[in-house]
């Protein structure tokens, strides 16, 4: 197992990245798709013609043979006049915003791309494309494409695609779509059959173990749909700031009229060395600016429009402008617009000036790539020396699987004195911006669940927990001292011994624990694997928190609902911790009159109930009669609600005397004030022995006998905190209990 440690002085730099962080898509789900959204009518649809892909394949076979890298063509683009003004459906939705759809047809298309050349929406506003399978984008914002009002969309699989455009109402008529290109993929480029990739059986998915050596580096690779059409490759780089900025270098031939609606896809690897298995789509930027392109060298440099999120896990590439020539040379690139691939070539590397089609260029020639090969669509790809540093991007070659020999990369030392403006000076090597240093785990016992207990314990007096252990060193894990304790009592102890290879996991199960009645936190934690100290304590804890109704007390809310159930959800939770013990909705629309009958289990306390309804006008009238109780298996009512209201309705009920045993000669004592601010006064009925106060987790807060056993005593209670207690009194050898509120 390693431990990934990043290097020092870019752990000091991360903390100053630009806060202009921005991806093309931010979530959600369209309106047509939602379960029980609005009724919306069908879509017009937008038929393209018919595209002749025999012809359109004979064409890219020829230019493959004569050694063309690309980019790579995979589609034919429709230019077309659709958008918010002259096409699509409009509909209203009852809360003021406005909803508006198109449908586009490609016959027989394996995927569909275009481009919005006016993508003017405003704040607020959201756009989703979906297909006929469920799949979708989005949702696109205004900061989905910041600073540019055009924006390309990846390829959507299928061979008919919608578009959905959400205005609200505070910004109606303020937003403007329009397509002017709409690209018909020939080619399966999203890989809808089984068998993923155009490219070459000689390519290797890059987790496959060719790759191990060069995982950083292979998280800087995006490829890059050009020109709506065509597939190329490139590599985003570190800067001598080290600040993120997103600089992305690709090649000078890749390069059109459209460079600013380029849309780049990261991490598109499969998850599998064999056999090869589709990887996600959806992490794309869309937009960049084109800073630098020369033939010289075959050199493009831009910036993308956003900084890859968080959640891309991107990785930028360190470089070396040198010039030195390397000792061995690796290569990760997309080959005929397919999934992640990685070459590697041991020498020898020669410098060159070539024409392969674009223009003598400056290059290193790669002789013979000895694992893998290139392919168009890997054209701008990046070429790393030994020391895991570009030194270039591919210009062309006519490397294939058959005989994979002569491919040619722009040199990085000749092009830096068109890129040092924007990459600084700082020698004549930069290491990549998060590379990571691997250091061996040896002793690593790790919690990573409890398992077998609820969220809710109905009637429980105890527990027996079970965790999962997990080996995350690279020993064989024999024993490990398992400690736990609850709601921050007695520390217990646990030997677990026996026999866990690395990164395997068994579930253990602890002896059991007596629980609290009310909200418990139980915490579990591993130790001395192997009777040595924990490498990674980070890993050691487990949390988790859970509440028990003892003694139980059955309820049950019963609510009916109106026209709009989809706008209801409810939430009951204790008032005396924030866990949600129970909770539902959003419910069917159309469906009023629909009874939802709830069974609950609960126990002495108060609790809080809430009701919310997301268009604010309550479960009751103009859309329908509706209205909640809640009640016990008495049929006693605790709430009651003719469901008018606005957004929400929030309601306190107490349950009392739950579990008191009751007889003939029960003793009987009375409390005030109750609530009680500062003194607490309890009269008896007979001679009181002791007097107890339990908070709401059972732990005993006030504790004394009573002196010559007295029928009445004060309790001084303006230390407590706020909130619902238990007071038990001890008369002649019988407890007796009653809840009381400290305010």
């Amino acid at each position: 197992m390693l431990r990934s440690l990043r290097v020092g002085a870019l752990i000091a730099t991360s903390l100053l990245l630009s806060p202009l962080i921005a991806q093309v898509s931010f979530g959600g789900r369209p309106i047509a798709m939602l379960p029980h959204g609005p009724a919306l009518p069908t879509a017009p649809v937008t038929v393209l013609p018919v595209v002749d892909a025999a012809a359109l394949l004979n064409e890219d076979h020829e230019r493959q043979a004569a050694g063309y890298k690309g980019p790579f063509r995979f589609g034919y683009n429709h230019v077309v006049d659709l958008g918010t003004e002259q096409s699509g459906i409009w509909s209203a939705l009852r809360n003021g915003d406005r909803v508006w759809r198109l449908s586009i047809e490609c016959p027989e298309a394996f995927s569909i791309n275009f481009r919005f050349d006016r993508y003017v929406i405003p704040d607020g506003a959201k756009v989703f494309v979906y297909n006929d399978a469920g799949k979708w984008f989005g949702a696109f914002t205004a900061a989905s494409s910041p600073g540019h009002t055009s924006m390309g969309v990846s390829q959507m699989p299928g061979s008919r695609i919608t578009i959905e455009y959400h205005e609200p109402a505070s910004v109606v008529g303020q937003g403007e779509l329009h397509i002017d290109r709409v690209t018909h993929a020939y080619r399966d480029v999203v890989k809808l059959a089984r068998d993923l990739g155009e490219s070459g059986a000689c390519n290797i998915n890059v987790i496959c173990p060719e790759g191990d050596d060069w995982r950083d580096q292979i998280r800087s690779v995006a490829i890059i749909t050009t020109g709506g059409s065509g597939f190329c490759t490139g590599t985003l780089l570190n800067n001598c700031a080290l600040d993120s900025t997103p600089y992305f270098l690709t090649a000078n031939h890749c390069v059109g009229a459209d460079v600013a609606d380029w849309v780049f896809r990261f991490n598109w690897d499969s998850p599998t060395c064999d056999p090869t298995e589709d990887g996600p789509i959806d992490q794309t930027v869309s937009g960049c600016t084109l800073l630098v392109n020369s033939a010289g060298t075959d050199v493009a440099f831009v910036e993308l429009s956003s900084i890859p999120p968080d959640e891309y896990n991107v990785f930028y590439s360190g470089w070396d402008k040198s010039g030195t020539t390397p000792d061995t040379v690796c290569g990760i690139h997309h080959p005929s617009g397919d999934i992640k691939k990685i070459s590697h070539s041991y020498g020898p590397m020669l410098q060159t000036n070539i024409d392969v089609g674009n223009g003598a260029a400056d290059c290193w020639q790669v002789t013979v790539w000895d694992v893998g090969t290139t392919e168009p669509g890997s054209s701008g790809s990046g070429l790393w020396n030994q020391d895991h540093l570009l030194i270039g991007q591919l210009y062309g070659g006519a490397a294939n699987c058959a005989n994979s020999v002569n491919d040619y990369y722009g040199r990085f030392d000749v092009s830096w004195p068109l890129l040092e403006q924007y990459l600084g000076t700082c020698g004549d090597v930069l290491p990549g911006l998060g590379d990571e240093l691997e250091e061996p785990v040896h002793q690593d016992a790790a919690v990573t669940s409890i398992v077998g207990i609820p969220p809710l314990l109905c009637g429980a007096t105890e527990i027996a927990p079970q965790i999962t252990l997990k080996n995350n060193g690279d020993v064989v894990l024999t024993a490990v001292t398992i400690s736990y304790a609850l709601n921050g009592g007695a520390l217990n102890v646990y030997a677990w011994t026996g026999s866990l290879l690395p990164v395997q996991t068994v579930n253990v199960t602890l002896p059991a624990i007596p629980v609290a009645q009310g909200f418990n936190t139980l915490v579990v934690s591993s130790s001395a694997p192997n009777g040595l100290a924990d490498e990674v304590i980070a890993n050691d804890t487990w949390q988790l928190e859970f509440t028990t109704s003892t003694p139980p007390w059955s309820m049950a809310l019963n609510l009916t609902l109106d026209n709009y159930g989809s706008d209801v959800t409810w939430t009951l939770a204790s008032d005396q911790n924030p866990a949600i013990l129970y909770s539902g909705g959003p419910y069917p629309d159309l469906q009023e009159g629909m009874l939802i009958d709830v069974p609950w289990c609960l126990t002495n306390g108060c609790y809080i109930f809430t009701i919310n309804d997301a268009f604010g006008d309550g479960i009751c009238c103009a859309e329908g009669d509706g209205g909640y109780v809640i009640m016990d298996a008495d049929s006693t009512l605790f709430v009651e609600s003719d469901g008018q209201y606005t957004d929400q309705e929030v309601n306190i009920f107490c349950i009392e005397g739950v579990g008191i045993e009751e007889g003939l000669n029960t003793p009987t004592i009375q409390v005030f004030p109750n609530p009680v601010v500062d003194q607490l006064t309890i009269r008896s009925s007979e001679r009181m022995e002791e007097i107890r106060l339990m908070d709401a987790v059972g732990r005993v807060v006030y504790q004394r006998s009573v002196a010559a056993q007295g029928t009445v005593s004060t309790v001084d209670v303006h230390r407590l905190a706020p909130g619902v207690y238990t007071l038990a009194v001890m008369v002649k050898g019988q407890r007796v209990a009653t809840r009381i509120v400290v305010q």
